[in-house]
């Protein structure tokens, strides 16, 4: 065990990339730690986090899970973080129970630790999580679909791509919420997998990926080729979703919906591969991170949630050029001006 924590810590110090900004009479440092640097979304999040702290004066160093799914090298950046003095992290956590004890080994070395769009679990784990509403983001999608079928919602046979086995509060979030909107009872809103609704097909896992995508929707195909809608948990999943479908003429008969809303998402979305997505805003999320780090170093001030919420809420728009009743979006091409990616 000891062996491979060691060789995790290694990993993770070559995945760290350092920003410098310039240097201020009190100099302030901070982290970025996400699950991959691959996916688009947190490309963007290292982007706004990096502008934002050369625009503050704010030194960054930036992590990065070698998979969606890679604790241990996030628990090892966390080590690193501690030992640079940081004054304060932001991160995405891949194991959002598994960090929890590293988180507080931060925050009891004085480090301000805020959340980026998963919460941990628990939530307060952390000092502040900045984050969509990924509950509210699944059930736009939900609302859609079911709109979009019509009565053909009540025979529906719905698949579930999901994120990683180890269920992070995001794909629970998004997963819940796509059943609240579609007309699903969760049965647990704090566990997949445990609903008893018939026209669940099942899930699977993708890692939040194309390959993943495409392995899981083959395996859900198998399990049932009646499938005719499929929620993905981003939109790399949902790609890979569709090159399943396409490779046995099936890509006209099933209505993909996902999460996310960067520029390849919303393009797909154009071109039909996803029927929707709900867009979220991860510059935003990683800016104002970098801004409340910067505000905690000067005056000890934490951030607070935004009302009647337990998180500050950086917003989220259902993206589709096929519009139903009762449910507000945009079309592309205002979801083009505000993608990422």
């Amino acid at each position: 065990m000891k062996k491979s924590v060691l060789s995790a810590a290694f990993g993770a110090l070559a995945l760290g990339v350092a920003f410098s900004a310039p240097a201020h009479a009190a100099d302030v440092s901070a982290c970025l730690i996400t699950k991959t640097d691959t996916n688009p979304f947190f490309v963007k999040m290292k982007e706004g986090a990096t502008a934002k702290a050369k625009e503050l004066g704010v030194t960054l160093k930036s992590y990065a899970g070698k998979i969606d799914g890679d604790s241990e090298s996030q628990v090892a950046a966390i080590e690193s973080c501690i030992a640079d003095g940081a004054k304060g992290i932001l991160i995405t956590a891949s194991d959002t129970k598994g960090i929890v004890s590293s988180v507080k080994k931060a925050r009891d070395a004085g480090l301000l630790v805020i959340a980026l769009d998963t919460p941990l679990d628990p939530a307060d784990a952390a000092d502040a999580t900045f984050a969509t509403d990924n509950l509210l983001a699944g059930k736009l999608i939900g609302q859609w679909a079911k709109e979009t079928l019509g009565d053909k919602a009540k025979e529906a046979k719905v698949g579930f791509l999901d994120l990683t086995p180890s269920q992070p509060t995001v794909d629970v979030l998004r997963d819940q919420g796509f059943m609240m909107g579609f007309g699903i009872d969760p049965k647990d809103p704090n566990k997949i997998g445990d609903e008893n609704d018939p026209r669940i097909v099942g899930h699977d896992v993708t890692n939040g990926n194309e390959e993943g995508g495409r392995k899981a929707m083959e395996n859900l195909l198998q399990k049932d080729p009646s499938i005719n809608v499929i929620h993905t948990i981003n939109e790399p999943a949902a790609v890979g979703a569709y090159q399943a479908l396409k490779a046995v003429g099936m890509e006209k008969n099933v209505l993909i919906v996902s999460v996310d809303g960067g520029c390849p998402g919303v393009k797909s979305v154009k071109e039909g591969v996803i029927g929707a997505t709900s867009q979220q805003y991860p510059l935003l999320m990683a800016s104002l991170g970098i801004e409340a780090i910067k505000k905690f170093a000067d005056t000890k001030e934490k951030p607070k949630p935004t009302e009647g919420k337990s998180f500050f809420d950086t917003g989220v728009s259902l993206v589709t050029d096929k519009p139903v009743s009762g449910v507000k979006s945009i079309d592309t091409k205002e979801g083009t001006a505000k993608c990422w990616g």
